[in-house]
């Protein structure tokens, strides 16, 4: 009866893997050589050590990813004083209409006037944004080719 028990396939564990990994080798490396693969282990972005080191072993692709933060942080201020911009694009507009509501006709123009000196000064900043963003895409985002 307890041979029986025995040689029944229990259905409780971890499953076991078809083809098992056995054979472990071991090396050694001197200090410079271990900073050399660690750097190289850093950058393929792999979580596992033994996956990257069998990928170099039969030269399977090790794909290596970079993240420039000063670019991460350019797009991300970017983004903001784009948002900053089209917030006061929005205010320029209740601006206008509180304006011909509470004001008469000549004094509303009035002061249309000193917003649209106040509007070309930004739309010239605007422009000068644009070609620094451009300057900067092409002399740092550019790939090499």
């Amino acid at each position: 009866m307890e041979d029986n028990k025995r040689n029944q396939i229990s259905k409780v564990g971890r499953k076991p893997k078809k083809d098992p990994a056995r054979h472990r080798y071991s090396i050694s490396l001197n200090d410079m050589e271990n900073a050399q693969f660690l750097t190289l282990f850093e950058q393929s972005g792999m979580k596992v050590m033994a996956h990257f080191i069998t990928a170099c072993i039969f030269q399977k692709t090790v794909k290596t990813v970079k993240i420039d933060m000063d670019a991460v942080d350019f797009h991300t201020r970017l983004t903001n004083f784009y948002s900053q911009f089209r917030a006061v694009g929005v205010n320029y507009n209740q601006i206008v209409k509180i304006l011909y509501r509470n004001f008469s006709e000549k004094k509303a123009s009035a002061y249309l006037f000193k917003l649209e000196k106040q509007t070309a000064e930004m739309a010239s900043l605007c422009r000068q944004v644009i070609e620094l963003t451009a300057e900067f895409e092409k002399t740092h985002l550019q790939k090499d080719k």
